[in-house]
């Protein structure tokens, strides 16, 4: 069975009008490299489809072990404008940890 996002990190996450910003924490040393290679923008655009309209930025923090990801325009509008169902940033990071690990 894959490994998924879930297995190798930890998630925190936000929301700033129509910005999403999520934090993954890898759960150990070793699951680093694994973090940093499957947390790219085109794999994070691959799993939000049309939701997420504006640009995605992926930056590593190689001395806490973790890559923050933000998302522009990924919030319909902003979490108190859109019509979306719980879109929220802490909904939209979670979404994340179903990413496969690439190995």
């Amino acid at each position: 069975m894959a490994r998924l996002l879930r297995d190798i990190c930890y998630i925190r996450s936000g929301d700033k009008g129509d910005v999403c910003t999520a934090g993954l924490i890898a759960k150990t040393p070793q699951d680093y490299p694994f973090l940093v290679k499957t947390v790219t923008p085109e794999k994070v655009k691959q799993i939000y489809g049309e939701w997420v309209q504006g640009p995605v930025h992926c930056y590593r923090m190689d001395n806490i072990q973790a890559v923050v990801v933000v998302m522009k325009h990924a919030l319909g509008g902003g979490a108190t404008r859109t019509l979306r169902l719980d879109q929220t940033g802490k909904a939209m990071g979670h979404a994340l940890l179903r990413l496969p690990v690439v190995a």
